[in-house]
């Protein structure tokens, strides 16, 4: 389908659907249904629990039960306090578990995000072969400047001398071998190795 048929449906389908058609809406009719949905969502489940314990009062309670005497009522109110203070040291110790369980989380939440700094932590000695690197190949540079740019073929073997006796096993030493071995094939009777 192109583009102007799209845009044709979509026009005839709007004039067959006509004005959309909205009610007037006021504050006093929003207010309205604010005040609805509270009652609804608060004073219906409130009022529902009130009747719910007001028959488990009322049915607990038989008509013809005496009232207990002094006696029962100090065993009854020592059972009760037994069994709030039960419930307190329950509460005590369930609380002091949940604190040990997040501190233990809190000390691994810790050690977690070290060994993280930790790992991503460059390693020392390759930022120490990193920089002798660099060294052996500024010089590197340096003497084949020395060589090759200024024609200063003495000062240039001399330098390339020194990159060996600094850095022996370095790859740059390697590369002064080789250059060492060039000025030699040109230079054999001037510059000796």
């Amino acid at each position: 389908m192109n583009e102007e048929r799209i845009e044709r449906l979509l026009r005839s389908a709007d004039d067959r659907a006509g004005p959309p058609v909205f009610g007037p809406i006021t504050a006093a009719g929003v207010r309205k249904r604010i005040h609805r949905r509270w009652i609804v969502r608060t004073v219906v489940p409130l009022t529902a629990a009130a009747a719910i314990a007001l028959v488990v009062l009322f049915s607990d309670a038989p008509a013809n039960r005496q009232r207990p005497g002094p006696v029962e009522e100090s065993q009854r109110m020592a059972a009760l306090e037994e069994q709030v203070r039960q419930l307190q040291e329950r509460t005590d110790a369930t609380l002091r578990l949940v604190e040990n369980v997040l501190a233990q989380d809190r000390r691994q939440r810790r050690l977690d995000d070290a060994e993280a700094e930790l790992a991503s932590a460059p390693d020392p000695m390759e930022q120490v072969q990193r920089q002798v690197d660099k060294a052996a190949f500024v010089l590197i540079y340096q003497a084949d400047r020395l060589y090759r740019e200024l024609n200063r073929t003495e000062s240039a073997v001399a330098a390339y001398k020194e990159i060996i006796q600094l850095f022996p096993t370095n790859r740059w030493a390697e590369v002064a071998r080789e250059r060492l071995a060039e000025i030699d094939k040109h230079t054999p009777d001037q510059v000796g190795s």
